[in-house]
């Protein structure tokens, strides 16, 4: 399910259908820009990141070489980067973060015994750490995922990707976003910190490569053996600097979950992230866990296929 978790903002925290509309609306506009400049199609992976220009009149836009200022939709921190992120995030003396953000206790969570006496543990060991993002969630209007919530990537999938979406995190995981459709990569806390003061996120603009997928998984497969066979492929260092875009008939066969499962290990080949096209599977998806009005979830996909394919 969609859970709720303590917040305190101007802003919802939670990713909503009114959140969707409104970056649709302002995708569509840069989109324009966009292609007017570029005067050439543009891939999955174009509409989404130039779609959140911070300047689409007058930005560089030339793959592999460009660095794109950019503004990300949510930001995400696991607990480890989030001490350091609050404490420089409180020098910039803002009331208020600037995006949704949350914070997600879960990397100083130690496996040694088993999942209950593991979290009683780090209950123990790190109170003043947990204690001390607590109050600054509170302060700064972030939600907050106590020890023992979830793992960060996958609350993340189940509360707040959805298609479209550009998200960033202080996790090698963030890609596993891209199950959804959403463009979410991996940063580290000096970025994150600076998007959520206000400030552009900065990115190379990433080359491409599309994996065309035909057919559908049978017998023992599963979406895991896809992104073993692409590593094979690519290498550990074949994808560096590339978004890696999953297309074609056999993409829409995959389950949400199955495709997050891909995006999710993209890091193993270098990619910037990972990411699929919105289809009936994200809606399905959507559909079932979104806790607030999960129809609107579901009419969000189509408006971003809609978007994403015109």
């Amino acid at each position: 399910m969609r859970m709720h978790k303590q917040h305190l903002s101007m802003f919802s925290v939670e990713s909503t259908a009114e959140m969707a509309a409104k970056i649709y609306e302002t995708m569509t506009h840069n989109l324009e820009v966009a292609r007017r400049r570029v005067r050439k199609p543009l891939t999955l992976a174009d509409k989404v990141l130039l779609g959140h220009l911070h300047d689409c009149e007058s930005q560089e836009l030339e793959p592999g070489r460009s660095y794109l200022s950019l503004r990300p939709d949510r930001v995400v921190f696991q607990d480890v980067l989030a001490q350091t992120g609050m404490l420089q995030f409180m020098q910039t003396r803002r009331d208020k973060v600037a995006v949704p953000t949350t914070i997600h206790c879960d990397h100083l969570i130690q496996a040694r015994v088993a999942g209950e006496a593991d979290l009683l543990a780090s209950l123990e060991e790190n109170r003043e750490v947990y204690d001390f993002l607590r109050s600054a969630a509170a302060r700064y209007g972030i939600g907050f995922w106590q020890p023992g919530a979830g793992i960060i990537h996958q609350v993340v999938l189940e509360n707040y990707a959805f298609p479209g979406a550009l998200i960033i995190g202080t996790d090698s995981h963030t890609p596993n976003a891209g199950g959804l459709g959403a463009c979410a990569v991996g940063v580290s806390g000096a970025d994150a910190v600076e998007v959520i003061a206000g400030l552009p996120w900065e990115l190379l603009y990433p080359n491409h490569i599309a994996v065309y997928l035909t057919g559908q998984l049978n017998g023992w497969t599963a979406p895991k053996d896809v992104i073993l066979y692409v590593a094979g492929e690519l290498t550990v260092s074949g994808a560096t600097n590339a978004i890696v875009e999953y297309i074609g008939p056999g993409a829409r066969t995959i389950s949400a979950t199955g495709k997050a499962t891909i995006c999710n290990m993209g890091a193993e080949i270098g990619a910037t992230t990972s990411l699929f096209p919105a289809d009936e599977r994200m809606a399905s998806y959507l559909k079932a866990t979104a806790a607030f009005a999960p129809w609107a979830f579901a009419c969000s996909v189509i408006s971003a296929a809609r978007l994403m394919s015109s």
